[in-house]
C-alpha cells in the first residue's frame, strides 16, 4: 500500500511541475517549478522500480544520494520562492520579522545547501556501510554510525529549511484575509509541520538505535510510518500551492467565458466606432486567444470600450428610444431594454443618423468590474435575440413619440 502511494505521490508532484513549468518564467515561478521538479525527482527515486534499480547500478544505493540531492535542491529552490514573496515587503510593523528572515535566508541559504551537499557527499563515499545494496535505506542501516552521521547532516539541513518555511506561511496565514489564500497557506504551513515532525523524529530515532540497536521489523515499521507522514506532507503542500493558483485559474475562466458571451455585442459597437478599442478587433477566436493579455485586463477594456461606443451612440438617437425600449422589454426587463436600445441605435447609426443631442440612457450601476460584466452578459444575451425588425420599430416608434 506505502508503495502505491508512493507512486501516486510522484505522479502528482510531477503533474504540479510540468503545469508549473507552464506557468510563466517571473522569479517566483521559476523557484517553485525549481521546488517541484526536486521533489518529483526524489519522489520517483523511492518508488520500488526506480529505487532498485539505482540501488543495484555501478554506485551502490544511489538512489539515497540523488533523493537527498534532488530533495536538497527542491528546499533551496522553497527558500528563494520565500525571498521572492516576502523580501519585498515594505519594512513596517510585523512585516520587518518576515523581512528580515528573507533577507537573511537569501545570504545563507546557498552556501549552507552547498556546504551541506558537500559533506553528504564525502560521508556517502566514506564511512556510509554500502557494501551490498539495500532496499530501505534507513532501516537497513539502524544503528550504524556512518549513516547515522549522514542523516543527521541532511536531516539538519532539511529541518532548519522547514522550520523557516513554517514560520513565514504561519504568519502570512494569520494576517490573510482572502479565503483561498489563507487555506492554501494553512495547508502549506500543516506540511512544514509534518516536515518539522518528520525530520526531528528520524534523527531522534536514528541516535536512539546508536545506543540500542533496534529489531529490524521495529526499525521498518518506523521507516514506513514517517515515509507515511512525508507522503502526506507532499499532498498538502501541493494542494496549498495549487489553491490560490486555482483561484486565480477560475478568475481567468469567468474572465474569458465573460468575453466570449460579450463579443457579438462588443464586436458590433467596435464596427461602428473602430477608433474606440486599442486595437482592431479581431475574430471570435482571436479575440479569445489573445496572448500577452491577461483575461480580466481585456474584460476591463471591453467594458470601457463598450460604455465609451454606447456614450457616443447617445448623439444619433431620439431621446425617446429609451423610454420605448423599456416599453418594449418584457414585464420591464432592464437588461433587454438596454439591449433593444444598443440595438436600434446601431441602426440609425449606420442608417446615417446625424449627431445631435444626448438621449436619455439608463446605465445599471455596479460597485465593481465584476458587477458590471455580470450586467453586460445579461444585456448581451438579450442582444443576441434581438433583431433588425425589432431595432427598427423601436426607432419608428421613439420618433413618433418624439
Amino acid at each position: 500500500m506505502l508503495e502505491i502511494a508512493g507512486y501516486a505521490v510522484a505522479v502528482l508532484m510531477t503533474a504540479v511541475a510540468i503545469w508549473r513549468a507552464l506557468g510563466g518564467a517571473d522569479a517566483r515561478r521559476r523557484s517553485l517549478w525549481g521546488c517541484f521538479l526536486g521533489f518529483s525527482i526524489a519522489l520517483w527515486t523511492k518508488t520500488e522500480i526506480v529505487r532498485i534499480g539505482l540501488n543495484h547500478s555501478a554506485i551502490t544505493d544511489a538512489s539515497v544520494l540523488i533523493k537527498h540531492y534532488s530533495a536538497g535542491a527542491a528546499i533551496l529552490a522553497i527558500l528563494y520562492y520565500i525571498v521572492a514573496v516576502y523580501g519585498q515587503y515594505p519594512p513596517d510593523g510585523d512585516m520587518a520579522r518576515a523581512v528580515r528572515v528573507s533577507r537573511f535566508i537569501q545570504r545563507v541559504a546557498s552556501k549552507t545547501a552547498l556546504s551541506a551537499f558537500l559533506v553528504m557527499t564525502v560521508m556517502f563515499f566514506t564511512i556510509v556501510e554500502r557494501s551490498h545494496p539495500s532496499d530501505r535505506f534507513m532501516s537497513e542501516h539502524a544503528g550504524q554510525w556512518g549513516a547515522t552521521a549522514y542523516y543527521t547532516v541532511f536531516y539538519a539541513y532539511l529541518g532548519s529549511a522547514s522550520a523557516i518555511c513554517l514560520y513565514q506561511w504561519a504568519g502570512a496565514f494569520r494576517r490573510e484575509d482572502r479565503k483561498l489564500l489563507r487555506v492554501g497557506l494553512g495547508m502549506m504551513a500543516f506540511a512544514m509541520v509534518l516536515g518539522v515532525v518528520y525530520t526531528f523524529s528520524r534523527t531522534a530515532f536514528l541516535w536512539y538505535w546508536m545506543l540500542e540497536q533496534p529489531a529490524y521489523q521495529t526499525a521498518y515499521d518506523i521507516d514506513a510510518s514517517t515515509e507515511a507522514m512525508q507522503q502526506l506532507l507532499f499532498v498538502f503542500f501541493a494542494l496549498g500551492v495549487s489553491v490560490p493558483a486555482t483561484e486565480n485559474g477560475l478568475r481567468r475562466a469567468r474572465a474569458w467565458w465573460a468575453l466570449a458571451r460579450l463579443y457579438p455585442m462588443w464586436h458590433e459597437l467596435m464596427a461602428a466606432y473602430p477608433n474606440t478599442p486599442m486595437e482592431a478587433p479581431r475574430s471570435r477566436v482571436g479575440e479569445l486567444t489573445r496572448r500577452g493579455i491577461d483575461a480580466d485586463l481585456q474584460l476591463n477594456r471591453w467594458v470601457h470600450d463598450m460604455a465609451d461606443a454606447i456614450e457616443k451612440l447617445r448623439h444619433h438617437v431620439p431621446d425617446g428610444l429609451m423610454t420605448a425600449a423599456q416599453d418594449t422589454a418584457d414585464r420591464g426587463d432592464a437588461a433587454a431594454a438596454q439591449a433593444y436600445w444598443i440595438k436600434a441605435a446601431l441602426a440609425a447609426k449606420d442608417q446615417g443618423a446625424p449627431a445631435g443631442p444626448v438621449a436619455a440612457f439608463e446605465q445599471q450601476q455596479a460597485d465593481d468590474q465584476d458587477g458590471e460584466a455580470a450586467w453586460l452578459r445579461r444585456v448581451a444575451k438579450a442582444y443576441k435575440k434581438t433583431t433588425t425588425t425589432q431595432a427598427q420599430n423601436l426607432l419608428s416608434a421613439a420618433g413618433a413619440s418624439a
